[in-house]
């Protein structure tokens, strides 16, 4: 009798395994991600201005501050992170407030939104040559 119980369970194991390869098979695929967050960043050129963008969505703006008279770097204000459909490709137009100018422009600049991080960046500085090296 014991001779026919071992083929049995060798059996079942296939069995067992055939099934289960099977319902794998048709679990439904994970779906891609169709939106992702794009930040922008106002650098510390200590100027102020304004990034935004089109489609619409960033609108972020920095104050000018002195750090030599003690000033505190401020926060950016408006909208700094939105989300984008992925494959939008958002571009950018950096705008300095009176007594400030674009030191570095957006970069980079389009931005192609993919699945994951994505980022631009500006600097403003302000008029006064703060931010100049000579």
């Amino acid at each position: 009798m014991s001779k026919y119980r071992k083929p049995a369970w060798r059996a079942m194991g296939v069995i067992t395994a055939l099934a289960t390869t099977a319902t794998i098979g048709f679990v439904a695929p994970a779906q891609a991600q169709s939106t992702a967050q794009l930040s922008a960043y106002v650098a510390d050129g200590w100027g102020g201005g304004t990034i935004t963008s089109s489609p619409a969505g960033i609108n972020c703006h920095i104050s000018a501050w002195d750090p030599y008279a003690g000033d505190q770097q401020p926060s950016p204000t408006g909208t700094c992170t939105a989300t984008f459909s992925v494959g939008t490709t958002v571009h950018f137009s950096a705008t300095a407030d009176a007594g400030s100018y674009v030191n570095i422009p957006p970069d980079p600049n389009p931005v192609t939104i993919r699945a994951g991080y994505n980022y631009t960046g500006v600097v403003f500085c302000p008029n006064n040559g703060l931010c100049s090296s000579g």
